[in-house]
């Protein structure tokens, strides 16, 4: 290896030990101060001593590594020791962490600089969301930790045992691509579940709009709406709630769709970016504009079921068999008017059954965009119905206008495109 890579892994390596050291130091502030055992510069030697020993390696064989590492690790962890107990604190993630930043010295030398590096990045922003991880654990309940391992084992053991073909006449269910695809989809709406969990209540409406329109926009509707009815000044300001969980549902379905079938990407996103604008529009108008003038709501408990739980997945997973299977039989005898049927219907329930459906039929991507933009603007209008049912006249009047002017203009722009 010529001399200058040399200094330049070397460079990396005591980089990696004071990016390390600098997020130790700087927790140390508020503890033990400068009486920490490491810090800014103990990690820096630290990176710097891995790198040090992948340069020996060549010469002096690669046990010289092993038993550097061995001596670091005893030294480092009985000064460890010395200020857990001094200080009567009990911690192993000051110790991983010097370990850690040897071996990704040595790596810098020896390996690849640049996973090296990337490595060290994810450590440091690991170790400094320490307060905020500690908050998240303490968030989640034993129930949701439970129904996560069983879906786990679930997926790891069964979707490799099964079959990845049809299984039906028709050709139209593969229980591989169904589970796969029910998994996906409990893991996007995970993500909003937990935004909902950890921000709904510090951050309010708006956030919990945005989060339970990652989740399930039914939901935040009805808990919206309802609330809207207890709280008749802020309507406003709910009802731009549930408009942008309706924003972030268009979203979600161009998003998914595009990425299972990469082709409906030019022709979702000019209807779906339209609808989402508006409806994105019409929740600041009634948020900021309106909504500002009245008082505010209190923060809303959304009633979202944990999207991890097994029988929710199961029925997820039965629900988006039987789309498949119902669009393939009514496109067979029916022809694409019986796709838009079947779209239309499911679109009163849920958006996302359809959705991974159609974008599975990779050479009708005309019907399959049709589809998917009818399950919208159906669900849509489902949605202010129940919007008007459980939250009153005025909740439902501003969610029926924002609506239905969202749906115009996809319409529209569907209709120029076409």
């Amino acid at each position: 290896m010529p001399q200058i890579d040399y200094f330049s892994r070397l460079a990396a390596a005591l980089a990696i030990g004071l990016m390390v050291g600098m997020e130790r130091g700087w927790q140390s502030r508020e503890g033990a101060g400068d009486s920490s055992a490491a810090g800014l510069r103990t990690f820096g030697l630290s990176g710097l001593m891995g790198g040090i020993c992948g340069v020996l390696s060549p010469g002096l064989g690669p046990q010289i590594i092993g038993f550097a590492f061995i001596a670091f690790t005893a030294a480092f962890g009985a000064f460890t020791w010395l200020e857990a107990k001094a200080l009567g604190t009990i911690s192993a993630t000051t110790l991983i962490a010097g370990m850690l930043t040897f071996l990704l010295g040595v790596l810098a030398v020896v390996g690849d600089v640049t996973i090296a590096i990337a490595a060290a990045v994810s450590m440091t922003v690991l170790l400094a969301l320490r307060t905020q991880l500690h908050s998240w654990i303490a968030t989640v309940t034993w129930v949701e930790i439970r129904a996560g391992l069983i879906l786990m084992v679930m997926s790891f053991l069964l979707l490799p045992i099964l079959p990845d073909r049809t299984i039906d006449p028709w050709n139209a269910v593969n229980l591989h691509e169904v589970w796969l695809l029910a998994v996906l989809m409990a893991l996007i709406s995970l993500m909003g579940y937990i935004a909902v969990r950890i921000f709904g209540d510090r951050l309010g409406i708006i956030v919990t709009a945005a989060a339970g329109g990652l989740a399930s926009s039914t939901a935040t509707t009805l808990t919206l709406s309802r609330l809207g009815r207890d709280q008749p000044g802020a309507v406003n300001l709910l009802s731009g709630g549930i408009m942008i969980s309706g924003a972030i549902m268009a979203i979600r379905v161009g998003v998914i769709a595009s990425i299972l079938n990469p082709a409906l990407l030019p022709l979702l996103i000019g209807p779906l970016g339209v609808a989402t604008l508006s409806m994105a529009a019409m929740a600041g108008l009634y948020v900021f504009v309106i909504g500002g003038k009245t008082a505010d709501a209190k923060a809303p408990q959304l009633a979202i079921r944990n999207p991890l739980e097994v029988a929710t997945s199961l029925k997820l997973a039965t629900f988006i068999a039987v789309v498949m299977l119902a669009a393939e039989l009514v496109q067979r005898v029916w022809g694409a008017g019986g796709v838009l049927t079947v779209a239309a219907i499911s679109g009163v329930a849920d958006v996302d059954a359809i959705t991974l459906s159609m974008a599975r039929m990779t050479t009708a991507n005309a019907l399959a965009t049709e589809a998917i933009l009818l399950a919208v603007a159906v669900n849509t209008l489902s949605k202010a119905t129940m919007a008007a049912w459980f939250g009153g006249l005025a909740v439902g009047l501003r969610i029926w206008f924002a609506s239905a002017l969202a749906i115009a203009a996809a319409g529209a722009v569907f209709v120029w495109l076409g």
